[in-house]
């Protein structure tokens, strides 16, 4: 599989925008919320540490056969960033495959964010030659398992790291 860049993405309330460097300080904010690492650890980053972080992940993976694909969430009638989406495309054993994750800031959770983006995100992907998207997701991670299965993932047995295994294939 070549490498696959980041294109902006448009759904009905949001735009998922290619992931700058210069994102680093509105996401900073966004993604200040302790709360939000309750699940998969660690805590917020400083706007230099996200820069420094953005700047790695925008130089891309270091595996030519791996894409690392990153968006922010910009909702539009508030003209501000709300989270982000992400996509590791990378070949398998199967089928060229995308393991997909997202985030919302604690201010816009509970509006249908991160279920819009993860669709927009795959309905994208679907146009890609990507044959199976997966996630992982913390057992107790509720709104995250409403995420999944709202775009059509469902759980595996396959757990990763303690997190469940989430699967979808794309038709085409």
């Amino acid at each position: 599989m070549s490498t696959i860049a980041a294109q902006a993405i448009r759904t009905g309330r949001l735009d998922l925008l290619p992931l700058h460097v210069e994102h680093a300080e509105e996401m900073a904010t966004v993604l200040s919320d302790p709360a939000l690492h309750t699940f998969i650890g660690g805590s917020p980053d400083t706007p230099q540490a996200l820069r420094s972080r953005y700047q790695r992940m925008t130089a891309g993976s270091p595996d030519p056969a791996v894409s690392w694909l990153n968006w922010v969430i910009r909702l539009r009638d508030e003209t501000c960033l709300t989270g982000t989406v992400q996509a590791t495309l990378s070949p398998s054993s199967h089928s060229p495959m995308a393991e997909i994750a997202w985030v919302v800031g604690t201010p816009w959770q509970g509006r249908g964010i991160a279920t819009e983006a993860t669709l927009g995100l795959i309905d994208w992907l679907s146009q890609q030659p990507v044959q199976t998207v997966i996630a992982h997701i913390h057992p107790q991670h509720r709104a995250s398992a409403a995420v999944a299965t709202a775009a059509g993932l469902t759980p595996t047995t396959e757990r990763h790291e303690g997190e469940i295994q989430w699967h979808r294939r794309i038709r085409r």
